[in-house]
């Protein structure tokens, strides 16, 4: 018997789900797409014979929650003004395409635009930006966003069972039907726009894990890839989630599925087979998972950083003159430099708790050290996030007050929104780097760390250091974070062993230079030549092998609801 959220689907899909106002009109195809497109609206429709023309140009389309750009008022004119996002890695992946491709973006905004203003919005985006927004209604953002996925996923996906069900952890059947709309709305934006016979679709994150049911529904051929930058749990974690198995069938509904770790993909994997009776082995060089006929490609691919873009804000006058002002300040003392969300799962209570604990244990080292740790703004809210931002403080307050002097800060915490100049500097002037997150997906602080100590010729000039001096760095990572494996020369902790990570931050200030230099090289290496280019080129190429005989096979959708999937074989068969 099909689940309720199987059984609603046909609902949902009708927009009687939710008492959710429409959101208004599409653009239109004309405006968003190059050539002529069939008409490939509504559910159950099978590809199989249809005629697309081929689009002028090829095409990626990338399709995440949040589109890659910054908005704000123009106080003035009171008009929208937007500008791109240069950290997202979104737009950051452009680097690993050929400038031929052209890449189109679909997500929601990170503001509220009132209805009125939506189609001059729509439209100024999709021609300053090739960005296609999905404007969702304000409920619908808030249960899909602050709710399922945030209350929901965020916490399982990095293994917190709920504890307290009757105390708001519960699991909440009208935030997964909001998850399920929102995502049917992204995917009815991508086929506004979609050429499905030559472009490729990327959906990213964990945000949108029932999108390519959506889309696979709507067009049995789409060539799509999805990408986890999330961890995946354990299966016996991830059973407990009450829709596990209409996740799982929409994931497998793309043609290729990304992780950064063979840990997540084997926990992946393991829910596959636990909880579907699915098998895998390895074809083409990767793992595929059998699927009603189909293979769904598995890829291992950790993400990297901007190799430029970084290197470019250090050649910046004021990253040179921060980095001067930065030495002056602690001339004489090392210091360790922490780069965190206020999340609680970043363990920044736990780093505060090992460098008191390295205080008390090495007293030659009071005077000597000091710990900056800069906390990004919150991503989401309540009240764990509250006391995460409480305990850190009063720990802070207490490593001060004990250890602290007139002239002497031990830690000192920066809680505002800090320039990428002024971060770069700190990452340049760091003697040791730590991240002690209990969980996280990937982490790219270690990698910006290290780029930033290998600095660049005009900051050597600049700041008045010889360019072939050697250069040193110093990681304290730990084991649960999707960087960890990748990074050979780092000390790895148990973030939760106090007493581990102590010792740790003892030996990364105290090791010797030549030892320093040799780890560091060793992670220049492979993080310039793994950088964000490198992972896209790498993932895509996946996909157009994964989709090569995708219009060389017959094809048949079959299942209800989110239970939909596509059968193929070989046109003589």
């Amino acid at each position: 018997m099909p689940s309720r959220s199987c059984a609603n689907l046909l609902d949902l899909a009708a927009g009687d789900l939710l008492d959710i106002p429409h959101t208004p009109g599409a653009l239109p195809r004309v405006m968003t797409v190059p050539g002529v497109i069939s008409d490939l609206d509504g559910y159950g429709s099978n590809d199989e014979d249809s005629e697309v023309s081929s689009s002028l140009r090829e095409r990626k389309i990338i399709v995440a929650n949040m589109l890659p750009l910054h908005a704000k008022r123009d106080t003035e004119n009171a008009k929208w003004c937007f500008s791109l996002d240069e950290d997202s890695i979104l737009l950051q992946l452009k680097d690993g395409f050929s400038s031929e491709i052209e890449v189109i973006y679909v997500g929601s905004l990170k503001v509220e635009v009132d209805a009125s203003e939506q189609e001059e919005v729509a439209e100024k985006l999709l021609t300053d930006f090739n960005c296609v927004p999905t404007f969702l209604p304000h409920e619908l953002q808030k249960r899909f966003y602050l709710g399922f996925c945030k209350q929901q996923l965020w916490p399982l996906f990095h293994y917190m069972l709920p504890v307290c069900p009757d105390h708001g952890d519960r699991f909440d059947r009208l935030l997964w039907r909001a998850y399920v709309s929102a995502n049917k709305i992204f995917a009815d934006k991508v086929m506004e726009i979609i050429n499905p016979e030559d472009d490729y679709v990327w959906v990213h994150d964990y945000h949108l894990m029932v999108l390519p049911t959506f889309l696979r529904k709507q067009c049995n051929r789409v060539k799509l890839g999805f990408f986890l930058h999330s961890p995946f749990p354990s299966s016996e974690i991830y059973r407990t989630l009450p829709v596990r198995n209409e996740i799982l069938r929409g994931l497998l509904n793309s043609d290729l599925i990304g992780f950064h770790t063979f840990d997540y993909a084997r926990h992946f994997l393991s829910c596959c087979s636990r909880m579907l009776g699915l098998d895998y082995e390895s074809k083409r060089g990767h793992i595929g998972v059998d699927y009603s006929g189909r293979t769904i490609f598995i890829k291992i691919l950790p993400v990297g950083v901007h190799m430029g873009q970084l290197e470019s804000v250090l050649n910046l006058s004021a990253t040179s003159a921060k980095v001067k002002e930065i030495q002056e300040a602690f001339n004489g003392r090392k210091l360790i430099l922490g780069v965190d969300d206020m999340d609680i799962f970043k363990g920044i209570s736990l780093k505060l708790l090992a460098v008191e604990q390295l205080l008390q244990q090495h007293q030659d080292l009071q005077e000597k050290i000091v710990l900056v740790q800069i906390v990004n703004p919150a991503r989401g809210f309540g009240k764990d996030v509250q006391e995460a931002k409480n305990e850190t403080y009063s720990i802070a307050q207490r490593i001060n007050d004990v250890y602290g002097s007139q002239n002497y800060q031990p830690v000192i915490l920066i809680d505002r929104p800090v320039p990428r100049f002024e971060k770069s500097a700190y990452y340049a002037v760091a003697e040791c780097c730590i991240v002690n997150a209990v969980r996280d997906g990937m982490n790219l602080v270690p990698y910006k760390y290290i780029v930033c100590r290998q600095g660049t010729p005009k900051l050597d000039v600049a700041v008045g250091r010889k360019t072939d001096s050697p250069k040193t760095s110093m990681l304290v990572v730990s084991e649960f974070i999707g960087c960890s494996p990748s990074l050979s020369g780092a000390i790895r902790v148990n973030p939760w062993d106090i007493d581990a990570v102590a010792d740790a931050l003892n030996l990364a200030i105290t090791m010797c230079d030549s030892e320093k230099q040799l780890r560091h090289e060793k992670h220049y290496r492979y993080v310039s030549s793994h950088d964000v280019a490198y992972w896209a080129r790498s993932f895509m190429q996946d996909l157009e092998r994964a989709c090569q005989d995708h219009y060389s096979k017959r094809c048949w959708g079959i299942g209800l609801g989110l239970g939909f999937r596509v059968f193929f074989s070989f046109s003589g068969l």
